[in-house]
């Protein structure tokens, strides 16, 4: 019963959160023009009229996250630069940090991570992050 439905949810397509086609699992190295990456993304069937993708988890074909845009990416980025300085000016351990970043949104921990936030979660990270950093005194 579990082999199968493991079978079935490897095989189930999905599609992109912004124009609905289906997500293509790709060469990273297609996207990136990096003849030497050996990783995998899922990428929209519109690409790159639609510039939605994400990567999978390394020998798997399990998305990180939920594929993004390009202005979400972005936001990923930044809110991922300042969640990190948390713990590693040691304000947090890393794995305080992230029970903190999941009980600052009603998250389980299982369910904190940045690759599956929103534009508007990431921008209230990068919001609480800068808080707890001009508390510590660290740069923001």
């Amino acid at each position: 019963m579990k082999k199968r439905k493991a079978r079935a949810q490897r095989s189930r397509s999905f599609r992109c959160p912004h124009c609905g086609a289906a997500m293509i699992l790709r060469p990273a190295s297609e996207i990136y023009h990096d003849a030497k990456s050996d990783r995998k993304l899922y990428v929209c069937h519109n690409y790159p009229a639609c510039n939605t993708y994400v990567a999978a988890h390394p020998n798997t074909d399990k998305p990180m996250g939920v594929p993004a845009n390009g202005n979400l990416r972005n936001l990923r980025i930044q809110a991922h630069r300042k969640f990190d300085l948390i713990w590693k000016n040691g304000i947090m351990t890393r794995e305080e940090a992230y029970r903190w970043f999941a009980d600052s949104f009603g998250l389980s921990l299982r369910d904190a991570h940045i690759g599956m936030c929103s534009e508007y979660r990431c921008r209230e990270l990068i919001r609480l992050c800068n808080e707890v950093l001009a508390r510590n005194n660290c740069v923001a």
